[in-house]
């Protein structure tokens, strides 16, 4: 039975997209509610609670619903396309330099193995975010349980904060080779490296295990349960609650902080001594090769702190954009580094891309 508009509790409003009434038998069965449609399948409402359930304020939503790229729901199957040329692109490439570093011993040092690093990173945050994107791309599977959601989100920036990290390390890397070159297989030894990249991944989890936890204990809107993306981002997340987001805010804020800006002004700070190194030289040629060993970690840092600094501007200062904006900025934010950094090292690198074409050779070999 349908009922008048006038007389709904907690609407939420549907995307014009989804107003079929297939689709949303579909959504209230995996939502498990008591819903009602409206007549024109523009609105869903909850049935007025019981009487045990008027006693409890408390609310968590058994699922979100991801709307994908807002505005433009018609077109995912072809906006499919690029999306899955991207994913495979970022696999791929991040696949081939961890296989080309492992079977080409003399690739075996600390500067290789950083890439290592990053190209594990690069590949866990693209898996983070591909099966939700392409499901709602796809199938259009748009809805996400409540706990996997705070999983997803989890994994995502955590692999945000080891990639951080691992562009820190490589700058590191990049400040001993030219400040001290002779000490430099005395400094970065094997089991520093471990230390290192163990520390990363510790650096990366304490920091993010609080996020999920403040979030389970904010009371949710039953209205506001639509994303803006096609995955679980924090900020996007929180914006659901009904209740004082405060503390929520406080500890986004501290996170992208303590991990991405102090990252940030110590990667400043090493090109900074490596700048005053290399003007010291006395051979011009000598300025320029020792530049051109930093070029491909320049244009990876750049690719990686760009997009993070556009989301972090425009979740804070441009909440007037429109959807759309939020969007795609995140999504390039996750999609596009994992995508350049194979290109940027197999193109600038000599030996990456020696030893890649090497991997594929055998690989058509065999």
């Amino acid at each position: 039975m349908l009922l008048p508009r006038s007389l709904y509790r907690d609407l939420i409003q549907i995307p014009e997209d989804m107003q079929d009434a297939r689709w949303l038998s579909r959504w209230k069965n995996r939502l498990g509610w008591k819903y009602h449609i409206s007549p024109d399948l523009s609105y869903l409402s909850r049935m007025p609670p019981s009487q045990s359930q008027a006693n409890s304020s408390f609310f968590q939503p058994p699922a979100f619903l991801m709307i994908g790229i807002p505005g433009l729901e018609a077109f995912h199957g072809w906006i499919s396309i690029p999306f899955s040329s991207m994913y495979t692109m970022a696999l791929t490439g991040n696949c081939l330099i961890l296989l080309a570093i492992r079977r080409t011993p003399s690739l075996h040092q600390p500067m290789y193995y950083f890439l290592s690093m990053l190209a594990l990173s690069d590949v866990g945050l693209t898996m983070s975010t591909l099966p939700t994107t392409l499901a709602v791309l796809w199938f259009d599977q748009r809805l996400i349980g409540f706990n996997a959601c705070l999983v997803q989100m989890f994994f995502l920036h955590s692999f945000s904060v080891v990639e951080s990290s691992v562009l820190l390390a490589m700058a590191f890397d990049r400040f001993v080779a030219i400040s001290n070159p002779l000490r430099y297989a005395t400094v970065l030894t094997n089991s520093v490296i471990i230390r290192i990249g163990l520390a990363t991944v510790a650096r990366a989890t304490i920091s993010l295990f609080p996020g999920p936890f403040l979030l389970k204990r904010l009371n949710f809107c039953p209205n506001k349960i639509v994303l803006s993306h096609s995955f679980c981002f924090h900020a996007d997340v929180m914006k659901c609650a009904c209740a004082d987001i405060t503390v929520n805010i406080l500890y986004g804020l501290y996170v992208v902080l303590s991990t991405v800006g102090v990252d940030s002004l110590l990667i400043v700070l090493s090109y900074t001594l490596i700048l005053h190194t290399v003007m010291g030289l006395a051979s011009p040629k000598e300025r320029v090769r020792a530049l051109n060993t930093c070029v491909s970690h320049i244009l990876a840092v750049l690719v990686f702190y760009i997009p993070v600094i556009g989301v972090s501007l425009i979740h804070r200062f441009g909440r007037h954009l429109p959807h759309i904006v939020h969007a795609l900025v995140a999504y390039v934010y996750l999609v596009v580094p994992p995508v350049l950094n194979p290109v940027i090292y197999s193109v600038k690198s000599k030996p990456i891309r020696e030893a890649m074409l090497r991997v594929l050779r055998d690989k058509r070999q065999s």
